[in-house]
């Protein structure tokens, strides 16, 4: 069986994120400390290109702003199947604000909450699983 192609994989891994509801996404800032966020949305550009659009926090925003090397992970538990998509953000985009929106909230939180978009060039996919499994792109 011939190797799928980076489009084929990257569809598929959209396609997996439709089906679990999320993916993670993760950064490390200028001192290479990692952080984790959670993402609902991840779209695939015809140019190959990826949209990644949450609320995510300051941290992650930070990170991205000066490191921007990336890891997105979609991982369906039950059947054990995944993709680890590594690339660099090209693009940081806020396209929605709210302030207060929620009362409790805004107490605890000096900053009005953003919603983002990051415009990812994927340059590796490779498999994500527990079951063992090479980091290699074939």
């Amino acid at each position: 069986m011939a190797a799928e192609t980076r489009a084929q994989l990257l569809k598929k891994a959209v396609e997996l994120a439709e089906k679990v509801g999320h993916v993670f996404i993760a950064t490390s800032d200028v001192d290479g400390r990692p952080h984790l966020a959670a993402a609902r949305t991840l779209e695939l550009k015809e140019d190959g290109r990826l949209d990644v659009r949450e609320w995510f926090c300051p941290g992650t925003m930070s990170n991205v702003h000066n490191n921007p090397y990336v890891s997105i992970v979609v991982w369906e538990a039950g059947g054990d199947t995944g993709y680890q998509l590594l690339g660099e953000v090209e693009q940081m985009m806020d396209i929605g604000m709210l302030d207060g929106y929620t009362p409790d909230m805004k107490s605890k939180w000096p900053l009005p909450q953003v919603e983002s978009k990051l415009l990812v060039r994927v340059s590796k996919v490779i498999d994500f699983r527990r079951a063992p499994h090479s980091d290699i792109e074939e």
